[in-house]
C-alpha cells in the first residue's frame, strides 16, 4: 500500500514536471513570436507609448490588429504543446530520458523568449530609458512657457477654426519631385492643397514637422499639437499617471488650445469615427475647454447608424466628412465662432482601410489605394467648405498626427527625413508666410500649438507657448535651437516638473 502510494505520489509530481515544462515553453514561444510582431507592426514604437497605453483604457481598439497579434502568436504555441505531448505520450515508460527531453526543449524555447525579450529591450533602448529617469533635469520647466501667463490677443472678429488631424499622414507620401519619397504620389490631391496654400516645411519643397519623443502615436500626437507637451512617463514617482488610469482627468493643469478658446467664447467639438474613450481621448478633451465629443457611440445614439454597425474602428471617414458637414451648418447658425476638430482614421496602420469609395490605382499596394482615397475625400470636404458662407472668416488647418507605424510602407527610406503632413488655408493677411519664413525650417507638432493661433489672427507675447514657437514669428523652435536629437534626449529625461504639471499635483519651483 506504501509502495503504490508513493508511485502514485511520484506519478502526480512527474505530471506537474511536464505540464509545467509546456507551460513555460508555450509562454517563451507566445513571447518570442509576439514580440516579433510587434517589432515587425509598429516600426516607430517607443517605450513612452508602451507605458502610457498600459495606463489607459484600450476599449475601442480595433479587433482586427488583437486578432492579428493572436495568429501571430498561436499557431507556433499549439504546434510545441501538441508535439510536447505526443513526445510525452511516446516516452512515457522511458522517465529520465522524458525529463531530460523536455527540459532541453523548455531550454531552447526560453532560449528563443529571452532573445527576442533582450532584442526588443535593445531596439526600444529600455536601458537609455531607464537610466534618464535616475536624475530630475530642469529642460521642460526652464522651456515651458505657461499660456497663463502670456499675454494672448485675439482680433475683434475672431475667425473660427476647422482643425483635421490626419491619420498617419506624412509629407514623405508625395512623389520625389515635389518634396516626398516616392516614384509616384498617393496624396495628389493633399499636394496641391499645401502647394496652392501655406505648407510650413523642413525643406525647400513639400514638407513638415519631425514628431517629438512623446508624441509619435496619436493621443500623443493631440496632445503635442493642443498642449504644446509631449505625453512622457516617469519612473518610481508616486501619481505617475494616477489620472490617466482612473480616466477621469487629463493633465487639467495644462492650458491648451481648448481652453484658451473657450475663455473667448468658442463653441467646441471633437469628431472621430471610433471609440473616444481608447487612448484618454475623451478624458482629455472631457478636461479641457468645454469641448463636446461626437464618436462612434454618438452617431449610434443619435441614429446614425444602426448599433450593430461597426467597420475598422467604428465608422469610416466618409461618414465622419458627411457628419462634420452637419455640425458645421449647425455652428455657423449660430453668431459665436466655432472650433470643429476631427481626426480621421481609415489611414490607421496597417494598411487602412479600403471603403466604397476606393479605387485600385496601385493596384495591389492597398496602403497606396486608402491613401489616395483619404486625399480625394479631403479635399471635396475642404471645397464643400469654401463654398459656404461662413469660409471667410474660417482657418482650416490639416496635420498629419504622426509618421505612419506601418513599417513595410516605409521600408528603405533610412536616408529620407520623414515628417508630417501639414496645409493652412485661408490665413489672416498680416500673417508672414512668405517662403523664406515657412521653409528650411526645424520644427515639432508641438509648434502647432502657437502656430494654430496664430492662424487665427491672435497675438502671442514672446510668441512662445508651452514648448512650441509660432512658426509663423522670427522666434526659433526648440528643434532650431538644440537639434531633432538633443531636443529628444532632453525630453525623455526625468523631470519634477512636468510629472506634477501633467497629473495635477501641485509643484513648488525650486528656482523660486
Amino acid at each position: 500500500m506504501r509502495k503504490k502510494l508513493i508511485k502514485s505520489v511520484n506519478g502526480m509530481l512527474f505530471l506537474v514536471y511536464c505540464l509545467f515544462m509546456m507551460a513555460i515553453s508555450a509562454t517563451c514561444v507566445a513571447i518570442y513570436n509576439l514580440t516579433g510582431w510587434v517589432m515587425d507592426t509598429w516600426g516607430l514604437l517607443s517605450i513612452d507609448e508602451i507605458i502610457f497605453h498600459l495606463t489607459v483604457p484600450i476599449e475601442g481598439t480595433n479587433s482586427d490588429v488583437i486578432m492579428d497579434g493572436i495568429n501571430a502568436c498561436l499557431p507556433l504555441v499549439v504546434l510545441i504543446v501538441l508535439f510536447m505531448i505526443a513526445f510525452a505520450v511516446g516516452m512515457r515508460k522511458h522517465k529520465l530520458k522524458l525529463a531530460i527531453s523536455l527540459l532541453l526543449i523548455t531550454c531552447i524555447c526560453a532560449g528563443s523568449g529571452a532573445k527576442a525579450a533582450y532584442q526588443m529591450y535593445s531596439d526600444l533602448e529600455v536601458g537609455e530609458y531607464l537610466r534618464s529617469q535616475k536624475e530630475d533635469n530642469s529642460f521642460i520647466e526652464t522651456n515651458y512657457v505657461d499660456p497663463r501667463n502670456v499675454q494672448i490677443t485675439f482680433p475683434e472678429e475672431k475667425r473660427n477654426l476647422i482643425y483635421i488631424f490626419l491619420e498617419s499622414v506624412e509629407s514623405t507620401f508625395a512623389s520625389t519631385d515635389v518634396g516626398g519619397a516616392f516614384e509616384y504620389n498617393c496624396i495628389p490631391e493633399l499636394t496641391e492643397i499645401a502647394m496652392e496654400n501655406v505648407n510650413i516645411s523642413n525643406t525647400d519643397k513639400l514638407g513638415g514637422a519631425v514628431p517629438a519623443s512623446g508624441s509619435g502615436w496619436t493621443m500623443g500626437a493631440i496632445f503635442a499639437q493642443t498642449s504644446g507637451l509631449p505625453i512622457k512617463n516617469s519612473v518610481g514617482t508616486d501619481d505617475i499617471n494616477k489620472t490617466l488610469g482612473e480616466q477621469m482627468v487629463f493633465s487639467s493643469r495644462v492650458c491648451n488650445l481648448e481652453d484658451i478658446l473657450e475663455q473667448q467664447g468658442y463653441n467646441q467639438l471633437f469628431m472621430i469615427g471610433s471609440n473616444a474613450t481608447f487612448g484618454g481621448r475623451k478624458a482629455y478633451f472631457n478636461s479641457h475647454g468645454e469641448c463636446d465629443i461626437w464618436d462612434y457611440y454618438s452617431a449610434v445614439e443619435n441614429g446614425r447608424i444602426p448599433e450593430d454597425y461597426y467597420r475598422w474602428w467604428g465608422y469610416e471617414d466618409e461618414k465622419l466628412f458627411t457628419y462634420a458637414r452637419e455640425k458645421l451648418l449647425e455652428f455657423s447658425a449660430s453668431d459665436e465662432p466655432f472650433n470643429l476638430t476631427l481626426l480621421t482614421v481609415d489611414t490607421h496602420f496597417e494598411d487602412g482601410y479600403v471603403c466604397e469609395l476606393c479605387q485600385d490605382e496601385f493596384g495591389d499596394n492597398q496602403y497606396a489605394n486608402v491613401m489616395a482615397c483619404s486625399s480625394r475625400q479631403l479635399v471635396e470636404f475642404i471645397k464643400w467648405i469654401q463654398n459656404q458662407e461662413f469660409y471667410e472668416n474660417t482657418t482650416i488647418i490639416l496635420s498629419g498626427d504622426h509618421l505612419t507605424m506601418d513599417k513595410d510602407f516605409c521600408e528603405g527610406l533610412d536616408d529620407y527625413q520623414r515628417t508630417t503632413y501639414n496645409a493652412f488655408i485661408n490665413l489672416p493677411e498680416t500673417l508672414n508666410t512668405s517662403y523664406e519664413q515657412t521653409h528650411r525650417r526645424k520644427f515639432s507638432t508641438m509648434d502647432m500649438f502657437p502656430t494654430t493661433l496664430a492662424a487665427l489672427g491672435v497675438e502671442i507675447e514672446g510668441d512662445r507657448l508651452a514648448l512650441g514657437t509660432n512658426l509663423f514669428s522670427q522666434e526659433d523652435t526648440l528643434s532650431e535651437q538644440y537639434g531633432y536629437e538633443e531636443l529628444d534626449n532632453q525630453i525623455l529625461q526625468k523631470s519634477t516638473f512636468y510629472d506634477m504639471l501633467i497629473n495635477d499635483i501641485e509643484y513648488e519651483n525650486s528656482n523660486e
